[in-house]
């Protein structure tokens, strides 16, 4: 079986108010690329990785009204002709970045499954003090995890948690002092979203449920200054920094010390001057007793990846569609 978890950069700007896709000559979210380009763009690498299941992150909005995003997401693959073409979603989120689950109904089923009590449920409030006054604040999620509960065409049974966390870029800052002052707050929200995400783990780990966590961290071990102020990044919290952890290969191998050749699954322009940033921010985790399933990871990076860079058309398609890249995980279920 394969999953796989993808950052797609605005799929929501692809899509008419009647859930429709525009693919003609429009601007898209990305810049300098069309909407025709995106959406030919995002077909071929959906149909180049042909998951059983995917955890898309930044799905279209079904929120607002103006379309429904399961009937998009669920447009665009018989489109494509994808095996994937059932759409779970969860909660809403607050904003046009939606989490979705498209997968192969005939390779397994999956239900939105939220767990309630503690911690509270992903759509609720929960309490954490991370500037160490002894006063707990309120924390919340945007776009809500998503739960689900899985079953293959073997009977296996499955917890899949979707995560797209708390950005940590200084969106609005004007000057130094609140570029500094926007990031912090951001990670400190980053970090206390991931100890509510760990608790959730730890509750699954000690029912034992086998537990795969997989999407969009906004985070990684390194990533920047701010990390040192808190001793720790996010991806850390969520692996587990004492009793069990869960294990993702690309984490590890930035956890073992520098390299010369860190993995990086996202690729995009930062200001002021727009030069190119790598960073690993995509992941799959799992519990241990998923070890024995043979798993295989994969970053399907145009440039990192021999096999993505030798086919020029599945390249040019990944640079693309979004400024993520797909991570899989072939495994024995």
């Amino acid at each position: 079986m394969r999953l796989a978890t993808y950052n797609v950069e605005w799929f929501d700007y692809l899509f008419d108010d009647r859930a429709r896709l525009w693919d003609d000559g429009g601007r898209s979210g990305r810049e300098g690329v069309t909407r025709h380009e995106q959406t030919q763009a995002l077909g071929r690498v959906f149909r180049a990785i042909d998951a059983d299941a995917v955890m898309v992150v930044e799905a279209p909005d079904g929120r607002r009204g103006r379309h429904d995003g399961s009937e998009a997401l669920a447009g665009f693959a018989r489109r494509f002709g994808l095996r994937a073409r059932e759409v779970l979603t969860g909660f809403p989120s607050g904003s046009q970045q939606e989490i979705a689950l498209l997968f192969d109904p005939d390779v397994l089923a999956a239900f939105h499954d939220p767990q309630d009590g503690d911690p509270p449920r992903f759509d609720g409030t929960f309490r954490v003090d991370l500037d160490s006054d002894g006063l707990p604040e309120p924390v919340t999620w945007s776009k809500p995890p998503l739960e689900v509960a899985v079953r293959t065409v073997r009977n296996r049974e499955l917890r899949l948690i979707g995560v797209h966390a708390k950005s940590k870029a200084p969106h609005g800052a004007r000057s130094e002092a609140q570029v500094r002052r926007i990031a912090i707050e951001n990670r400190r929200k980053q970090l206390a979203q991931c100890v509510w995400l760990r608790a959730r783990v730890e509750r699954h780990l000690a029912a034992g449920d086998p537990l795969i966590v997989m999407g969009d961290f906004n985070d990684g071990p390194g990533l920047d200054e701010y990390e040192k102020l808190f001793g720790r990044s996010g991806v850390e919290i969520v692996l587990g920094e004492n009793g069990v952890r869960l294990h993702d290969p690309h984490a590890a191998r930035v956890l073992s010390g520098r390299t010369a050749a860190a993995p990086a699954t996202a690729r995009f322009r930062i200001p002021p001057d727009g030069h190119w940033l790598s960073a690993l921010l995509d992941y799959i985790m799992i519990s241990p007793d998923l070890m024995a399933a043979q798993p295989r990871w994969r970053i399907w990076h145009p440039f990192d990846n021999p096999a993505c860079w030798e086919d020029e058309d599945l390249r040019s398609a990944l640079l693309h569609a979004s400024d993520h890249f797909p991570v899989t995980l072939d495994i024995d279920l």
